[in-house]
């Protein structure tokens, strides 16, 4: 199945309901400029309302409410609920919710960890295909459960996607694939914490004080783990951990645990490309008592460049996402309402922009390549490759001038185009010396690290023509150092 063949408003902005049994206030809706809203239920009684939102071309999103459900299995009045709504034109359908956390399983004697194949990964993996199926036989789209953003060996993100995903693997996967390739969607549920910043302009690294924040300018930052102060302060760190700092993986960021799917589809079952929907998530803890700085790496927000970041939320889902990120529904409508967030307010005269979403396919494993993280990865150690970046003016014979026992000692690519870099897959990392002049030094940032953060960008300034690179690059063959 093509990315761009599920049924959807390609708006990303959307709403979770107050809680079971309220329904959209269709007012809210359209000043909010929704594409989504999620609804938990009781039973068919949001029928009506699904009906009102796709007339609007707002996409309702259904999971029927059962209190602690564990590994329930699918039963006939459940069937016949998503039979009714799938009737009033409901695409997209969610089963299990957070079944990571220990209160969404019935009490009782339970070894509570993802190890545990034989009471809770095996029997909720298979119940979830059977949902799987009977939502595909209605025509519509099955949801790989929401897993709660959780550290920790028993309630990690990652053990748990990791152990569902490798159980089908080892005892379902021809039936998953299927799935995979008739509708699937993956359901998480990103809550940003203060995991997002906008830079100074031009400086990747440096964030913005919240007073100075704009929602509709550029320059956010809600790639995390994956962005420039992470990177920075604990280098090499994925959504898979890698450091000694997050020994279970880090899923805290809005793409990062459609990220880990997409890469293990790949990886373990030669997939390619799923939708990824957050059914629940946003800026969040609430600052409504007053600021938030859960991680100290990043700047605080409070209540009103809570509204700016959640403009711009939106907005950089909608243009710098991977292209399977649908959009996030907001947890949840009461709250927003009750607290007269200001974020409110900001939602209703910022336009939303729409989605484009590429024909990538659900069949071709390895579309993910190149939208983790953007370009490059981390370097761990060494870089997979260097090359030598001449500013436009410089050619490659003038580098050899000055330049040709650097070259000797160290063999680096020597180029004129740097477009390419978007290329180089995730799981390989790249260093580029930059040759250019003052004038040329902040655009080159700009088309390169700003672009890349995860590619070390070593700037040597040409100043005096060949004799400037010669000195540089010879002190540094002398001292046997490739970068700066």
């Amino acid at each position: 199945m093509l990315l761009n063949e599920y049924q959807w408003s390609l708006n990303p902005r959307g709403m979770h309901n107050s809680f079971v049994y309220k329904g959209p206030t269709m007012d809210r809706v359209k000043r909010l400029q929704l594409g989504w809203y999620k609804m938990a239920a009781n039973g068919a009684e949001f029928v009506g309302d699904c009906q009102t939102l796709l007339t609007n071309n707002v996409t309702p999103v259904i999971r029927i409410f059962r209190a602690s459900p564990g590994a329930m299995p699918v039963d006939p009045t459940l069937i016949n609920d998503w039979k009714s709504y799938a009737s009033a034109g409901v695409k997209w359908f969610e089963f299990y919710n957070e079944p990571n956390l220990i209160n969404e399983w019935p009490s009782g004697n339970l070894v509570f960890n993802p190890g545990n194949v034989a009471q809770i990964i095996g029997p909720i993996m298979e119940n979830w295909l059977i949902f799987a199926e009977t939502i595909i036989n209605m025509g519509c789209y099955p949801a790989f459960p929401a897993l709660a953003e959780a550290q920790g060996p028993d309630q990690g993100t990652i053990p748990w996607l990791d152990a569902m995903l490798s159980y089908l693997r080892d005892h379902q996967r021809d039936r998953f694939k299927t799935i995979i390739n008739n509708g699937l969607w993956l359901a998480t549920h990103p809550y940003t914490l203060n995991h997002f910043y906008q830079e100074v302009p031009g400086q990747p690294y440096i964030p913005r004080l919240p007073r100075q924040q704009n929602g509709t300018e550029g320059g956010w930052h809600f790639e995390y783990p994956y962005d420039p102060i992470c990177q920075t302060t604990d280098p090499g760190r994925t959504v898979f951990g890698g450091t000694a700092l997050t020994p279970y993986g880090d899923p805290n960021g809005i793409t990062a645990v459609g990220l880990a799917f997409h890469y293990r589809l790949s990886q373990w079952f030669d997939s390619g490309v799923v939708p990824v929907f957050g059914t629940e998530g946003g800026v969040y803890p609430y600052p409504w008592e007053g600021p938030q700085q859960p991680d100290k790496r990043y700047p605080p927000y409070d209540k009103d460049s809570m509204g700016e970041a959640t403009v711009a939320m939106f907005n950089w889902i909608a243009t710098q996402a991977p292209p399977w990120h649908f959009g996030i529904a907001m947890w949840k409508e009461n709250d927003y309402y009750d607290n007269h967030a200001g974020v409110l307010t900001r939602l209703e005269q910022v336009p939303q922009l729409r989605r484009t979403v590429p024909a990538l396919s659900s069949g071709e494993p390895g579309n993910y390549n190149g939208y983790v993280g953007r370009g490059p990865g981390p370097i761990r150690g060494e870089p997979t490759f260097h090359m030598i970046v001449l500013a436009p003016g410089f050619e490659p014979e003038w580098f050899m001038e000055g330049g040709r026992s650097y070259w000797n000692t160290f063999h680096p690519i020597v180029t004129t185009v740097w477009d390419f870099i978007k290329d180089i897959p995730y799981d390989r990392s790249l260093a580029a010396t930059v040759l250019a002049p003052p004038d040329l030094a902040d655009s080159m940032r700009e088309v390169i690290q700003k672009q890349y953060p995860n590619v070390l960008f070593d700037l040597i300034l040409v100043e005096n023509g060949t004799k400037t690179v010669s000195d540089v690059l010879n002190a540094r063959v002398w001292a046997n150092r490739r970068f700066g």
